[in-house]
Protein backbone atom coordinates (compact mmCIF):
# COMPACT_ATOMS: atom_id res chain seq x y z
CA UNK A 1 0.00 0.00 0.00
CA UNK A 2 2.54 2.19 1.02
CA UNK A 3 4.69 1.32 -2.60
CA UNK A 4 1.60 2.57 -4.34
CA UNK A 5 1.50 5.52 -3.17
CA UNK A 6 4.96 6.43 -3.22
CA UNK A 7 4.86 5.49 -7.09
CA UNK A 8 1.23 7.40 -7.53
CA UNK A 9 3.37 10.39 -5.67
CA UNK A 10 6.31 10.41 -7.57
CA UNK A 11 4.07 10.35 -11.09
CA UNK A 12 2.50 13.10 -10.26
CA UNK A 13 5.62 15.01 -9.19
CA UNK A 14 7.18 14.13 -12.81
CA UNK A 15 3.62 15.64 -14.59
CA UNK A 16 3.83 18.80 -12.19
CA UNK A 17 7.68 19.30 -13.34
CA UNK A 18 7.94 18.21 -17.06
CA UNK A 19 8.65 20.75 -19.59
CA UNK A 20 6.00 22.20 -20.94
CA UNK A 21 4.91 21.82 -24.90
CA UNK A 22 4.79 25.44 -25.33
CA UNK A 23 7.84 27.39 -23.82
CA UNK A 24 7.15 30.38 -22.12
CA UNK A 25 8.88 32.17 -23.84
CA UNK A 26 6.48 34.03 -26.47
CA UNK A 27 5.75 32.55 -29.91
CA UNK A 28 5.62 34.60 -32.51
CA UNK A 29 2.42 33.30 -34.83
CA UNK A 30 4.13 33.94 -38.13
CA UNK A 31 7.58 31.57 -37.96
CA UNK A 32 10.19 32.36 -40.22
CA UNK A 33 8.67 29.66 -43.07
CA UNK A 34 5.61 31.48 -43.10
CA UNK A 35 6.72 34.95 -43.69
CA UNK A 36 6.30 35.38 -47.30
CA UNK A 37 8.43 35.86 -50.37
CA UNK A 38 6.11 38.94 -51.24
CA UNK A 39 6.26 40.49 -47.51
CA UNK A 40 9.93 40.28 -47.95
CA UNK A 41 9.54 42.18 -50.78
CA UNK A 42 7.71 44.80 -49.93
CA UNK A 43 9.60 45.41 -46.73
CA UNK A 44 13.04 45.68 -48.61
CA UNK A 45 11.30 48.14 -51.21
CA UNK A 46 10.28 50.22 -48.12
CA UNK A 47 13.10 50.27 -46.22
CA UNK A 48 16.17 49.55 -48.56
CA UNK A 49 17.14 47.05 -45.39
CA UNK A 50 19.04 43.74 -46.19
CA UNK A 51 16.34 40.73 -46.90
CA UNK A 52 17.82 38.68 -43.88
CA UNK A 53 16.90 41.85 -41.45
CA UNK A 54 13.39 42.15 -43.47
CA UNK A 55 12.79 38.59 -42.53
CA UNK A 56 14.10 38.57 -38.91
CA UNK A 57 11.96 41.27 -38.39
CA UNK A 58 8.72 40.02 -40.09
CA UNK A 59 8.83 37.44 -38.20
CA UNK A 60 9.33 39.47 -34.79
CA UNK A 61 6.37 41.49 -35.52
CA UNK A 62 4.00 38.83 -36.85
CA UNK A 63 3.99 40.06 -40.24
CA UNK A 64 3.10 43.93 -39.81
CA UNK A 65 4.96 45.84 -42.39
CA UNK A 66 4.13 49.05 -41.07
CA UNK A 67 5.79 47.92 -37.29
CA UNK A 68 8.37 46.05 -38.88
CA UNK A 69 9.53 49.23 -41.20
CA UNK A 70 9.68 51.57 -37.75
CA UNK A 71 11.60 48.83 -36.39
CA UNK A 72 14.26 49.05 -39.25
CA UNK A 73 14.05 52.63 -39.22
CA UNK A 74 14.79 52.84 -35.87
CA UNK A 75 17.91 50.16 -36.24
CA UNK A 76 18.66 52.33 -39.14
CA UNK A 77 19.21 55.77 -37.19
CA UNK A 78 21.41 53.99 -34.80
CA UNK A 79 23.44 52.90 -37.96
CA UNK A 80 23.15 56.23 -39.35
CA UNK A 81 24.43 57.76 -36.55
CA UNK A 82 27.37 56.36 -35.90
CA UNK A 83 28.97 56.80 -39.76
CA UNK A 84 27.91 60.56 -39.06
CA UNK A 85 31.71 61.36 -37.96
CA UNK A 86 32.86 60.15 -41.50
CA UNK A 87 33.84 62.90 -44.01
CA UNK A 88 31.54 63.48 -46.69
CA UNK A 89 32.74 65.50 -49.19
CA UNK A 90 31.58 64.22 -52.30
CA UNK A 91 28.26 65.09 -53.97
CA UNK A 92 25.67 66.33 -55.95
CA UNK A 93 24.41 70.14 -56.33
CA UNK A 94 20.44 69.74 -57.32
CA UNK A 95 17.99 72.85 -58.24
CA UNK A 96 14.78 73.32 -57.84
CA UNK A 97 12.21 76.05 -58.54
CA UNK A 98 8.84 77.19 -57.48
CA UNK A 99 7.27 80.71 -58.43
CA UNK A 100 10.12 83.10 -58.37
CA UNK A 101 12.11 81.63 -56.30
CA UNK A 102 15.02 79.19 -57.56
CA UNK A 103 17.35 76.90 -54.61
CA UNK A 104 20.73 75.20 -54.96
CA UNK A 105 21.10 72.28 -52.78
CA UNK A 106 24.33 70.64 -52.19
CA UNK A 107 23.95 66.78 -50.86
CA UNK A 108 27.12 65.22 -49.87
CA UNK A 109 28.29 61.70 -49.68
CA UNK A 110 32.17 60.13 -48.97
CA UNK A 111 32.95 58.61 -52.86
CA UNK A 112 31.94 59.64 -56.31
CA UNK A 113 30.33 55.73 -57.05
CA UNK A 114 27.66 56.97 -53.96
CA UNK A 115 27.36 60.59 -55.93
CA UNK A 116 26.32 58.51 -59.50
CA UNK A 117 23.66 56.43 -57.66
CA UNK A 118 20.05 56.29 -58.71
CA UNK A 119 18.51 56.95 -55.00
CA UNK A 120 21.21 58.96 -53.82
CA UNK A 121 20.25 61.49 -56.95
CA UNK A 122 16.39 60.82 -56.42
CA UNK A 123 17.07 61.76 -52.80
CA UNK A 124 18.80 65.11 -53.71
CA UNK A 125 16.29 66.25 -55.76
CA UNK A 126 13.44 65.93 -53.30
CA UNK A 127 15.70 67.96 -50.87
CA UNK A 128 15.91 70.68 -53.47
CA UNK A 129 12.31 70.25 -53.96
CA UNK A 130 11.44 70.76 -50.14
CA UNK A 131 13.50 73.88 -49.55
CA UNK A 132 12.16 75.84 -52.54
CA UNK A 133 8.76 75.30 -51.51
CA UNK A 134 9.60 76.12 -47.87
CA UNK A 135 10.20 79.83 -46.00
CA UNK A 136 13.72 80.79 -45.48
CA UNK A 137 17.23 79.10 -46.21
CA UNK A 138 17.91 77.64 -42.98
CA UNK A 139 19.29 73.45 -42.83
CA UNK A 140 17.69 72.49 -39.73
CA UNK A 141 14.24 73.53 -40.65
CA UNK A 142 14.67 71.47 -43.85
CA UNK A 143 15.52 68.69 -42.30
CA UNK A 144 12.04 68.75 -40.87
CA UNK A 145 10.40 69.25 -44.18
CA UNK A 146 8.06 66.61 -45.21
CA UNK A 147 9.13 65.07 -48.64
CA UNK A 148 7.91 61.53 -49.85
CA UNK A 149 8.56 58.92 -47.26
CA UNK A 150 9.05 60.71 -44.03
CA UNK A 151 10.54 64.10 -43.52
CA UNK A 152 13.95 64.60 -44.73
CA UNK A 153 15.96 63.14 -42.17
CA UNK A 154 14.19 60.41 -41.93
CA UNK A 155 14.35 59.31 -45.57
CA UNK A 156 18.46 60.66 -45.18
CA UNK A 157 18.40 58.07 -42.55
CA UNK A 158 17.27 55.24 -44.48
CA UNK A 159 19.31 56.27 -47.24
CA UNK A 160 22.42 55.75 -44.76
CA UNK A 161 21.33 52.66 -43.36
CA UNK A 162 20.56 51.11 -47.14
CA UNK A 163 23.68 53.20 -48.95
CA UNK A 164 26.32 52.20 -46.14
CA UNK A 165 27.87 56.06 -46.04
CA UNK A 166 27.47 59.28 -44.24
CA UNK A 167 25.20 61.40 -46.19
CA UNK A 168 24.26 64.91 -44.92
CA UNK A 169 22.81 68.08 -46.52
CA UNK A 170 24.98 70.51 -46.44
CA UNK A 171 23.69 73.77 -47.57
CA UNK A 172 20.87 76.07 -49.23
CA UNK A 173 21.17 78.53 -51.77
CA UNK A 174 18.29 80.81 -52.77
CA UNK A 175 17.35 83.77 -54.98
CA UNK A 176 14.70 85.61 -56.40
CA UNK A 177 10.85 86.84 -55.93
CA UNK A 178 8.16 87.33 -57.51
CA UNK A 179 9.74 90.78 -58.63
CA UNK A 180 13.19 89.28 -60.43
CA UNK A 181 14.24 87.21 -62.88
CA UNK A 182 16.44 83.93 -61.80
CA UNK A 183 17.84 80.83 -63.60
CA UNK A 184 20.32 78.26 -62.36
CA UNK A 185 22.87 76.06 -64.17
CA UNK A 186 24.71 72.88 -62.91
CA UNK A 187 27.67 71.57 -64.12
CA UNK A 188 28.57 67.80 -64.07
CA UNK A 189 26.16 67.73 -60.68
CA UNK A 190 29.17 69.55 -58.87
CA UNK A 191 28.79 73.34 -59.72
CA UNK A 192 25.73 75.29 -59.58
CA UNK A 193 25.10 79.26 -59.94
CA UNK A 194 22.11 81.00 -59.40
CA UNK A 195 21.64 84.24 -61.32
CA UNK A 196 19.26 87.01 -60.63
CA UNK A 197 18.62 89.48 -62.34
CA UNK A 198 15.84 92.57 -62.85
CA UNK A 199 14.17 91.89 -66.23
CA UNK A 200 15.66 89.51 -69.14
CA UNK A 201 14.32 86.15 -69.05
CA UNK A 202 14.95 83.05 -67.28
CA UNK A 203 17.05 81.66 -70.41
CA UNK A 204 19.50 84.56 -70.10
CA UNK A 205 20.23 83.93 -66.22
CA UNK A 206 20.83 80.78 -67.26
CA UNK A 207 23.24 81.53 -69.77
CA UNK A 208 25.10 84.09 -67.57
CA UNK A 209 24.97 81.36 -65.34
CA UNK A 210 27.17 79.04 -67.67
CA UNK A 211 29.78 82.09 -67.77
CA UNK A 212 29.87 82.14 -63.68
CA UNK A 213 30.67 78.46 -63.60
CA UNK A 214 32.99 78.56 -66.10
CA UNK A 215 35.21 81.95 -65.20
CA UNK A 216 34.37 82.08 -61.80
CA UNK A 217 34.21 85.98 -60.95
CA UNK A 218 34.70 87.13 -57.54
CA UNK A 219 31.58 90.06 -57.57
CA UNK A 220 28.81 90.95 -59.91
CA UNK A 221 29.56 94.53 -60.01
CA UNK A 222 32.13 96.94 -58.82
CA UNK A 223 29.69 98.19 -56.08
CA UNK A 224 29.80 94.71 -54.77
CA UNK A 225 33.42 94.95 -54.21
CA UNK A 226 34.19 95.32 -50.38
CA UNK A 227 36.19 98.55 -49.67
CA UNK A 228 38.30 96.50 -47.56
CA UNK A 229 39.38 94.59 -50.93
CA UNK A 230 39.80 97.84 -53.08
CA UNK A 231 42.08 99.11 -50.14
CA UNK A 232 44.11 96.15 -50.11
CA UNK A 233 44.82 95.72 -53.66
CA UNK A 234 45.61 99.52 -53.81
CA UNK A 235 48.11 99.21 -51.23
CA UNK A 236 49.58 96.14 -53.44
CA UNK A 237 49.58 97.91 -56.55
CA UNK A 238 51.40 100.78 -54.88
CA UNK A 239 54.20 98.75 -53.57
CA UNK A 240 54.56 97.15 -56.87
CA UNK A 241 55.00 100.17 -59.11
CA UNK A 242 56.53 102.39 -56.22
CA UNK A 243 59.99 101.40 -57.02
CA UNK A 244 59.50 102.37 -60.54
CA UNK A 245 60.93 105.77 -59.90
CA UNK A 246 58.12 107.91 -61.57
CA UNK A 247 56.99 110.87 -59.64
CA UNK A 248 54.22 110.46 -57.63
CA UNK A 249 51.39 111.74 -59.76
CA UNK A 250 53.15 109.02 -62.63
CA UNK A 251 52.78 106.32 -60.20
CA UNK A 252 48.78 107.34 -58.73
CA UNK A 253 47.96 107.07 -62.48
CA UNK A 254 49.49 103.68 -62.94
CA UNK A 255 48.21 102.37 -60.02
CA UNK A 256 44.41 103.68 -60.85
CA UNK A 257 44.84 102.16 -63.98
CA UNK A 258 46.58 98.45 -62.78
CA UNK A 259 42.74 99.01 -60.27
CA UNK A 260 40.46 99.25 -63.18
CA UNK A 261 41.99 95.99 -64.89
CA UNK A 262 41.90 93.50 -61.35
CA UNK A 263 37.90 95.00 -60.80
CA UNK A 264 36.97 94.63 -64.71
CA UNK A 265 39.07 91.06 -64.85
CA UNK A 266 37.34 90.15 -61.21
CA UNK A 267 33.46 91.68 -61.53
CA UNK A 268 31.09 89.55 -63.82
CA UNK A 269 29.78 92.47 -65.61
CA UNK A 270 32.70 93.46 -66.97
CA UNK A 271 33.81 90.53 -67.90
CA UNK A 272 33.92 89.38 -71.69
CA UNK A 273 30.88 86.91 -72.21
CA UNK A 274 32.61 83.55 -72.54
CA UNK A 275 30.05 81.98 -75.07
CA UNK A 276 30.87 84.80 -78.16
CA UNK A 277 33.61 86.57 -76.68
CA UNK A 278 32.47 89.47 -78.34
CA UNK A 279 30.91 91.67 -75.64
CA UNK A 280 30.98 92.26 -71.75
CA UNK A 281 28.00 90.43 -70.18
CA UNK A 282 27.04 93.89 -68.91
CA UNK A 283 26.46 94.55 -72.00
CA UNK A 284 24.36 91.02 -72.82
CA UNK A 285 22.23 92.10 -70.13
CA UNK A 286 22.01 95.39 -70.95
CA UNK A 287 20.91 94.16 -75.13
CA UNK A 288 18.46 92.02 -73.00
CA UNK A 289 16.53 95.37 -71.44
CA UNK A 290 18.25 93.26 -68.17
CA UNK A 291 20.02 94.50 -64.97
CA UNK A 292 22.29 92.19 -63.05
CA UNK A 293 21.17 91.86 -59.67
CA UNK A 294 23.48 89.14 -57.90
CA UNK A 295 24.75 85.74 -58.37
CA UNK A 296 25.89 82.78 -56.20
CA UNK A 297 27.87 80.01 -56.77
CA UNK A 298 28.46 76.47 -55.18
CA UNK A 299 30.70 73.76 -55.86
CA UNK A 300 30.51 70.20 -54.39
CA UNK A 301 33.26 69.65 -51.13
CA UNK A 302 34.39 73.47 -51.36
CA UNK A 303 36.00 73.89 -48.40
CA UNK A 304 36.04 70.24 -46.89
CA UNK A 305 39.11 69.40 -45.49
CA UNK A 306 39.56 65.98 -47.59
CA UNK A 307 40.98 62.48 -45.91
CA UNK A 308 44.26 61.95 -47.25
CA UNK A 309 44.77 57.77 -47.48
CA UNK A 310 47.98 57.08 -45.81
CA UNK A 311 48.84 53.65 -47.89
CA UNK A 312 52.62 53.42 -46.13
CA UNK A 313 50.82 53.64 -42.77
CA UNK A 314 47.83 51.23 -43.35
CA UNK A 315 50.54 48.48 -44.69
CA UNK A 316 52.61 49.46 -41.76
CA UNK A 317 50.00 49.04 -39.35
CA UNK A 318 48.75 46.00 -40.92
CA UNK A 319 52.62 44.22 -40.72
CA UNK A 320 52.52 44.98 -36.72
CA UNK A 321 49.37 43.48 -36.12
CA UNK A 322 46.98 46.72 -35.68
Amino acid sequence: MKIAAALALTATMATAFAPSAVPLARRSATSLLAVSTAQIKELRELTGAGMMDCKKVLTEFDGDIEAAADELRKKGLAKADKKASRIAAEGKIAMAKVGGKTVLVEVNCETDFVAKDESFSKFAEKVAGAAAAMEGDSVESLMMAAVEGGTVEEVRAGLVSKIGENIQVRRIAARGSDATTTGAYIHMNRIGVLVEIEGGTPELCVDVAMHVAAMNPAYATKDDVPAEDIEKERKFLTEQVAESGKPADIISKMVDGRLNKFLAENCLVSQQYVKTNDRTVGKLLEENGAKMIGFTRIAVGEGIEKKKDDFAAEVAAMAAGK
